[in-house]
């Protein structure tokens, strides 16, 4: 998708002003600590360019990522030096490593394909944790929560250039399917960048499977917002 170091530009230019990471990651910080106060390790499963990982480092005293774009991995790289990235899928990954947590957020889950996706990679992440760990997972929308026909639009100007982002969602069966596009113009002109971004909506009983199949015990948090799937393993 972020094919390109200049796309993961694009992507974290647009969404460092349309969220506020710092509070999201402190936000999750506390629900981890409210399961497992010693929590002092955590890996960023889909961790993109770092924003969030970088976020997490302010509260925990090693922090990791796993992702599978290395063009974002090394926007990543440069963000959060001091963290260990790794390169994986978060259906298979095999790490050296266990966490006291674990996390996926900005509904990177969605991007999964189907159901056994999502159990094995519960599964995955559930092998990576600490005694008494936690995993913490910002769902995509669901069939009843997705909005079809849906329209985003926003506009960033910063160092010189301005991008303006707008989508439009529609559905197909359980997948929802995000057409989106983007006008960036700065010294060098205007141009123009376009995408299909296909994600699952996985329903809650699919979600709380998935947990307690890989042998946690889950609950879900609303927050006005897709929630959180919080997870704790014995």
């Amino acid at each position: 998708m972020y094919e390109s170091e200049s796309a993961a530009d694009l992507y974290d230019l647009v969404y460092q002003d349309r969220k506020d990471y710092r509070a999201e990651a402190g936000a999750v910080a506390e629900l981890i600590r409210s399961r497992k106060p010693d929590a002092s390790t955590l890996l960023d499963v889909a961790c993109g360019t770092g924003t969030h990982l970088e976020a997490f480092s302010r509260h925990f005293e090693q922090v990791a990522g796993l992702e599978l774009s290395e063009s974002m991995s090394e926007v990543a790289r440069r963000r959060v030096p001091q963290a260990q990235l790794y390169p994986g899928d978060m259906r298979s990954f095999q790490l050296d490593a266990a966490f006291d947590a674990i996390v996926c957020m900005f509904s990177s889950i969605g991007y999964l394909n189907t159901v056994d996706d999502l159990n094995q990679t519960l599964v995955s992440m559930g092998r990576h944790l600490k005694p008494g760990g936690v995993v913490a997972i910002e769902p995509w929308w669901t069939p009843d929560t997705f909005l079809e026909n849906y329209v985003s639009g926003h506009v960033v100007t910063k160092d010189g250039h301005t991008v303006a982002r707008v989508s439009h969602s529609t559905r197909e069966g359980d997948v929802a399917r995000m057409e989106i596009h983007y006008l960036v113009a700065d010294a060098r002109g205007v141009r123009h960048r376009s995408e299909i971004d296909r994600l699952t909506l996985f329903t809650p009983e699919q979600y709380e499977s998935a947990f307690t199949g890989a042998g946690a015990k889950v609950e879900f948090l609303p927050n006005g917002g897709p929630g959180f799937y919080v997870g704790t393993w014995a």
